[in-house]
């Protein structure tokens, strides 16, 4: 089923969206935002190991992606691989770097065109090109097991194009029935639902989750504190989200979800063993997770409540409205105590058993995501009062009140090679645009990896954020 659990997760500061902007290849979802697309999740998996790992099948183990740069003359296009790691009995060490070519081909192309045609470019007026900062980034990244529940995680990484560093330190504890986890970075990279990218000078976040219970119940609690004024990544348009304001924010969530199937093809031992004329051999499905045709009906439903403590309040669209001429304008302030409600329902249909070389597998996932309540039911009144002609101003549309209809296309195109469409409507009006409307889209092939049992190398393109990477990923249901 398409992931539910981004109704609760996407609440959170510790969720992580897949991006070439940062070397390690995540950036934080701004808490309170709509849900993401079902795919938009980063790997579980560090960015370091998918390169350890991806670099076995690439050649020189060069990993491209592509996403733009803080100074367009660099290009889009990069290559990132581990230069060395280092692994004892209880802990490891990388260091990971990244290439961007555009610029430096570019350059010695001018050499050699400003160049007489019976002699070539001097070696100096090359090599200055070759070491050039701009065109590499490096990261390092360690993680160390305290006890055999415990661990401990460092990393920092550079950018030759842009000034400072980026650090961050985590430490992992696991418990009978719960997950603690403490995050700090600085800065600290947030992505927003409209793909505009901010640095927080300093992140700081404890967060304590309950395991999945076998009758639906979860929870979860956290503290956050933000630090220093954002700053747009890019020349991002408008001011920074309130959620990213300074200030000290106490988090509690719950959630229920449950599934029932309307019908399951249960795997049996002639899928798993097949006989032929030369004898018996065993055939497992590509992917575990996708081994038995069913359709599905599946639902999660919660509740949030958030308090915010000191920081300062924040302006919203103020620049922007003293420019069009409208004079002063009421500032937006964040709320000090909030609570809300989510939901998603979501249906499934599979088709095919995932084993064959083609045409063994074909899936839909179709959710519908409620992300507020409140804002739901606030944007059901207003839409009630413009039919009765009761409404006097068209108050600015507040994202949240928009259902979101989330769609998951997959399809075998041949053995474990699979092509597979995440695409994001938006049931009302928001972000200026009226009626429904396509949010997001991303388009991605998945190269399941059988020996991991649901392990896969997924490529995909977000054409909204012009973004593409190839990511390890594993048991991503």
């Amino acid at each position: 089923m398409a992931n539910l659990r981004l109704a609760m997760d996407s609440a959170f500061w510790d969720f992580s969206v897949s991006t070439p902007q940062a070397l390690d290849g995540t950036a934080k979802l701004v808490p309170g935002d709509p849900f993401p697309a079902d795919g938009a999740r980063a790997s579980r998996a560090l960015r370091v190991q998918q390169l350890s790992f991806l670099g076995n099948g690439f050649p020189l183990g060069v990993i491209p992606s592509y996403g733009p740069a803080s100074q367009k003359e660099l290009g889009s296009f990069s290559l990132q691989s581990l230069l060395f790691k280092a692994a004892t009995s209880n802990g490891w060490l990388g260091l990971y770097g990244q290439f961007r070519p555009k610029k430096l081909i570019s350059g010695l192309k001018a050499e050699v065109a400003g160049g007489d045609e019976l002699e070539l470019p001097a070696f100096k007026d090359i090599a200055k090109h070759f070491l050039d900062k701009s065109l590499y980034s490096l990261g390092l990244c360690s993680q160390l097991a305290l006890t055999p529940m415990s661990s401990i995680l460092f990393s920092i990484e550079g950018h030759g194009e842009r000034k400072g560093r980026r650090s961050r330190a985590m430490l992992f504890h696991k418990l009978p029935n719960h997950d603690i986890t403490m995050d700090a970075a600085w800065p600290e990279l947030f992505i927003d639902h409209n793909g505009g990218y901010w640095n927080v000078p300093e992140s700081i976040s404890l967060d304590v989750a309950s395991l999945i219970s076998e009758s639906g119940l979860r929870y979860r609690f956290s503290l956050h504190k933000n630090s220093g004024t954002p700053q747009a990544h890019f020349s991002t348009k408008g001011d920074p989200p309130l959620a990213l304001m300074p200030g000290l924010c106490a988090k509690a969530g719950f959630s229920y979800e449950k599934c029932w199937d309307i019908w399951r093809q249960r795997e049996t031992r002639k899928d798993i063993i097949v006989e032929t004329d030369k004898g018996q051999y065993f055939r497992p499905s590509y992917d575990i997770r996708l081994k038995e045709p069913h359709a599905s009906v599946s639902g999660i439903i919660g509740g949030s409540c958030t308090a915010w403590f000191g920081g300062r309040d924040s302006l919203v669209d103020a620049n922007l409205a003293a420019q069009s001429g409208e004079g002063e304008v009421n500032p937006q302030r964040r709320s000090p105590f909030t609570a809300d409600a989510f939901g998603s329902v979501c249906y499934t249909l599979q088709h095919g058993k995932f084993r064959k070389l083609y045409g063994d597998l074909t899936r839909v996932d179709a959710r519908l995501d409620i992300c507020s309540g409140s804002a739901f039911a606030s944007g059901l009144g207003h839409l009630v009062s413009n039919i009765f002609g009761r409404s006097q101003a068209n108050g600015e549309v507040n994202p949240l009140a928009s259902p979101r209809l989330n769609l998951i296309l997959q399809q075998q195109v041949a053995g474990p090679i699979v092509f597979r469409v995440d695409s994001k409507f938006s049931l009302g009006s928001s972000s200026g645009k009226h009626g429904p409307h396509v949010e997001d889209i991303r388009y991605s092939f998945n190269y399941s990896l059988r020996l991991l049992r649901s392990g896969k190398v997924v490529a995909w393109y977000s054409p909204k954020r012009k973004e593409g990477m190839i990511e390890l990923r594993l048991f991503e249901f």
